[in-house]
């Protein structure tokens, strides 16, 4: 198969959908490799480690979408790059389609087949493909609000774990998945006073027993967060419901009741956010305020540890890029149920449930779509 990797265009996203050691995989097994010039040199992955492993270096994207079966990238297509989407070409990438119609029209006109990381389900349960960010993005969180709490930065000016004689800061995570399992290690670890909100008394079970006394874990209800969240000085939006849009769970009225300075950062922007008042930033320009209330917005925040997180991802995807290639995309998504359910358009229908009913749009299994 003829697989094609292009450079990123999102603003300051250095990932790359395969390192030289997922090319020399697929090359090993008689597959041919496109590698974009310059699509790992930030992350000090140059076009020699590519070319020395077999891969081909071309000048362009559209050298790539013109001629690969297989396009493989970490980050949604930009608007750019879904103009030059072939019928029938396979994308494999992070989608996040329920918030974003606009991309979902022009996936499904194109009549590509795009299959999202964020879907795929595993074997053990979970989004496998999901776990690396979300552990990323959740030791992130921490950084970016500890960052963000600074007087520079428009924050209250407090330091997260206190100090002898002061208070730590007060951290609130909703939400006790990986992401939220994550940043309350890392809050923890910076020796800040840490509230977990969940509405799986197992999850909260769990973190307790993982945690013990050091986590505060409440379950989650509209009073336990107009509680916690008003007098939090940080406070992680960690939610996640496949697929789908995340849920708004802190209204405004909540956001007007914090106190100047305070931080909020919503892990779950890619998805739409969990915050009344989130709107999508970039690493260039990551914060903005709302009612005193200082917003991290970052819909690629692992693209700030690009290299950490490209080895990362590629751990998790090389398997099900190796099943694609060695098969074809449909006897791939055919045998292995985990894989298809990462199909959300498949020749111009819409396959995933979640997606498609946030986006008012019919839906096709995607066992019928193939």
């Amino acid at each position: 198969m003829f697989i094609g990797v292009p450079k990123e265009t999102k603003t300051h996203e250095y990932r790359v959908g395969l390192t030289p050691a997922s090319v020399r995989e697929l090359i090993m097994r008689g597959h041919q490799v496109m590698v974009q010039k310059r699509a790992g040199f930030e992350i000090d992955l140059s076009d020699n480690k590519y070319e020395a492993v077999g891969a081909e270096i071309v000048e362009t994207a559209e050298e790539i979408f013109a001629r690969a079966e297989l396009i493989v990238k970490v980050k949604e297509l930009q608007k750019s790059e879904l103009a030059m989407l072939r019928a029938g070409q396979v994308l494999f990438a992070y989608l996040h389609l329920a918030p974003d119609p606009a991309q979902a029209k022009e996936l499904i006109d194109s009549d590509c087949v795009a299959i999202a990381y964020e879907t795929v389900t595993g074997a053990q349960g979970g989004l496998p493909l999901l776990v690396p960010m979300s552990e990323v993005a959740g030791r992130m969180s921490i950084q970016a609000g500890a960052n963000a709490l600074e007087m520079n930065q428009g924050g209250r000016g407090v330091l997260l774990a206190g100090v002898p004689g002061v208070p730590a800061a007060r951290v609130v995570i909703i939400g006790g998945g990986v992401v939220g399992t994550n940043a309350a290690r890392m809050a923890m670890g910076m020796e800040a006073h840490v509230t977990v909100l969940d509405q799986s008394l197992h999850r909260l079970q769990e973190l307790d027993l993982q945690f013990g006394s050091k986590l505060n874990t409440v379950f989650a209800t509209m009073d336990a967060l107009e509680e916690y969240v008003p007098t939090a000085d940080l406070v992680i939006g960690a939610v996640l419901t496949p697929g789908a849009a995340a849920p708004k769970l802190v209204n405004r009225e909540m956001i007007g009741g914090m106190r100047r300075g305070s931080v909020l950062v919503d892990v779950a922007i890619d998805q739409g956010g969990c915050f009344a008042t989130s709107q999508p930033t970039t690493l260039a320009d990551p914060i903005y305020t709302v009612d005193g209330v200082v917003h991290y917005c970052v819909s690629n925040m692992p693209g700030a540890v690009a290299r950490t997180a490209t080895f990362a991802l590629n751990n998790v995807t090389l398997p099900f890029v190796l099943a694609l290639a060695d098969k074809g995309y449909k006897k791939a998504l055919l045998d292995d149920v985990h894989l298809r359910n990462g199909l959300n358009v498949c020749r111009g229908q819409l396959t995933h449930a979640a997606v498609a009913h946030d986006l008012g749009l019919p839906y096709v299994a995607a066992i019928d779509a193939l």
